[in-house]
């Protein structure tokens, strides 16, 4: 999960380009999430450009919730995504903080009040 500003870019039924400002809700090797004002058609091509570089990919999915669309990308074979080629603004790493708070549980007894 994470949280980081990105223009998206596609091309749209009438041939025209588009671009919209988006946050990058989620990240990993073959897949996005962003979330638009704006609804992209499912297999649709798509760019996501961020502070240090950019991404491709096609549309899986498009959902409308409370705050905006949010759309999934499946990232292309040549635009896999990994933590050394971008890392976003805010990153939360699941697995990173569940063995942090194992290892913190192990180091501390219980001492629970009935």
């Amino acid at each position: 999960m994470c949280s980081d500003m990105v223009v998206v870019s596609w091309q749209d039924q009438a041939g025209r380009i588009r671009r919209a400002p988006g946050v990058l809700e989620d990240i990993a090797a073959s897949g996005a999430c962003v979330q638009l004002d704006l609804e992209i058609p499912l297999k649709t091509i798509l760019k996501i450009r961020c502070s240090k570089g950019k991404l491709q990919g096609v549309v899986q999915y498009c959902v409308f919730r409370e705050t905006g669309f949010f759309i999934g990308v499946e990232l292309d074979h040549s635009s896999k995504w990994s933590d050394e080629s971008f890392h976003p603004q805010h990153l939360l790493d699941l697995h990173t903080l569940v063995e942090q708070a194992a290892n913190r549980g192990a180091k501390q007894p219980h001492n629970w009040v009935q």
